[in-house]
């Protein structure tokens, strides 16, 4: 079944993304699939965004596919084509599950010894960046915002996850208030944070909290650095919040509901480019209008 199969990558796997899970979870129902496999990957990856509503499991779902399926136009066999499909599928996921290494060792000479970070929830990313950092005997300290509206528990675990896992590394962490950013942001260096999705005009959509945390990082000239991987390039080009889709907006389980959503609050918001300083991702380090470019590079 393809919804456990994804919930079971994540739930093995506490460091995977969802979007890795979800490529993965396809593969498998590419091996397993005897119908055409075109149509049925869509079906599949359109069952996979009820499940995990994210911008991510759409992208990487959305390129997943566009790198395999250009396939059926080289082979009329079906069987050859099903085989040459899951070859390039595979080369997909090695070449996902990669990024964060080559986004660490491109964005850890960005980080100065004494340094003083603010990051905003939990992103591996980020995580895998900072760990880098250390390996290359660097010293510095990080202020982790509390990332409301999960809920008290929630917040709680995903405090412990990042605070623990930067602890682990030695790496002297203080979580403050997200109302608290303001008031931060001058002792700060600079800010860091990872994201959901990379927009065409070169805009994140992310947590909750960070469009606020870009606004007052530009108004007081510190740098807003942003790691993602290049699976979460997304085709949308938002102009404002209101031009997100609700679909990424919300969790999936708020939207099956059916309930009022202006009494719900928002998961994600939309950071502008003109907000942020550098994007690192595996394809290079990029500044936000070199995004679009690179965006058409892996949608054609």
């Amino acid at each position: 079944d393809l919804i456990e199969t994804f919930r079971a990558q994540l739930r093995d796997d506490p460091d995977v993304a969802s979007a890795v899970a979800a490529i993965r979870a396809l593969l498998g129902f590419l091996k397993q699939d005897r119908g055409g496999p075109g149509s049925s990957l869509l079906a599949a990856i359109n069952t996979l965004s009820r499940v995990d509503s994210s911008v991510a499991v759409s992208s990487g779902g959305e390129l997943f596919l566009r790198f395999i399926s250009l396939t059926s136009l080289e082979y009329s066999d079906y069987s050859k084509c099903k085989e040459i499909m899951i070859e390039r599928g595979e080369i997909f996921l090695t070449k996902v599950s990669l990024s964060r290494n080559k986004i660490a060792k491109l964005c850890h000479p960005f980080i100065r010894d004494g340094a003083r970070i603010l990051t905003h929830a939990y992103s591996r990313v980020v995580l895998r960046v900072l760990e880098a950092a250390v390996e290359s005997k660097k010293r510095f300290s990080v202020y982790v915002t509390e990332s409301q509206p999960d809920q008290a528990g929630q917040v709680l675990i995903n405090l412990q996850k990042m605070a623990k896992a930067l602890r682990k590394l030695n790496i002297p962490v203080t979580v403050i208030l997200d109302a608290a950013v303001g008031y931060i942001m001058e002792k700060v260096d600079l800010v860091l944070v990872g994201a959901e999705g990379v927009v065409e005009s070169g805009g994140i959509i992310n947590k909750i909290g960070t469009n606020q945390i870009a606004v007052c990082a530009k108004a007081q000239n510190k740098p807003f650095y942003v790691v993602a991987e290049s699976f979460k390039f997304v085709r949308l080009y938002p102009l404002n919040q209101q031009d997100v889709p609700d679909k990424f907006k919300y969790k999936a389980d708020t939207l099956k509901t059916g309930q009022n959503l202006t009494e719900e609050h928002p998961w994600i918001d939309y950071t502008s480019p003109s907000l942020i300083t550098l994007l690192f991702t595996d394809l290079g380090v990029l500044t936000p209008s070199a995004v679009s470019d690179e965006l058409i590079k892996l949608y054609l």
